[in-house]
């Protein structure tokens, strides 16, 4: 079943999105070790207000609980959810700047995630229809994220949904290919 998420999701989506957002986790955290981060992000998912936060996501729960999540948001709004998030970072490394990964006009999926025990069994591309479906009923007319040209597989799993490489985006020290999907 997927369903919005609630915040009494956080502990069990932050372990999901840590592994979402590799080395990225690793900025956040200050560390080498992306789980590090966890406690970071489950404050993110329980508040509103951030790209993070629940109000932005949509959970897959099945017999086993929550094992997959999407998240995103409409990409006009980056700056002003992504504010809470840097001034956090920021306390820490008051140069952190990451760029923008999104645009306006593009409702954006910051990260998609299923348990590594469940993967391969078609939640991933459910939960990015979802996804797709959301954007729809908001009336965009367009989805985007980015991928890191080192993760094929993902790339395989955003082009059986529909979406098609628009061009490259630099984010945080990599190259991503900047895929959409047009309704």
């Amino acid at each position: 079943m997927i369903r919005p998420a609630i915040p009494e999701d956080a502990p069990k989506l932050a372990p999901l999105i840590i592994l979402a957002l590799g080395h990225i986790a690793c900025l956040f955290a200050k560390s080498d070790d992306p789980s590090d981060a966890i406690p970071l992000m489950e404050k993110f998912i329980a508040d509103k207000g951030n790209q993070y936060s629940y109000e932005n996501t949509l959970v897959y729960e099945d017999e086993n609980g929550v094992i997959g999540s999407i998240v995103g948001y409409d990409g006009a709004r980056l700056h002003e959810l992504r504010a809470p998030v840097l001034k956090v970072l920021r306390a820490s490394d008051p140069n952190f700047s990451p760029g923008d990964e999104t645009e306006a006009g593009e409702y954006y999926v910051d990260c998609v995630n299923v348990n590594p025990a469940h993967q391969g069994k078609g939640i991933g591309k459910k939960l990015l229809n979802a996804f797709c479906e959301l954007a729809a009923a908001k009336h965009f007319s367009r989805v985007g994220l980015i991928v890191d040209k080192v993760n094929p597989d993902a790339r395989k799993i955003y082009e059986k949904v529909g979406f098609q490489v628009a061009g490259e985006k630099d984010f945080l020290g990599h190259t991503y290919d900047h895929m959409v999907w047009e309704v």
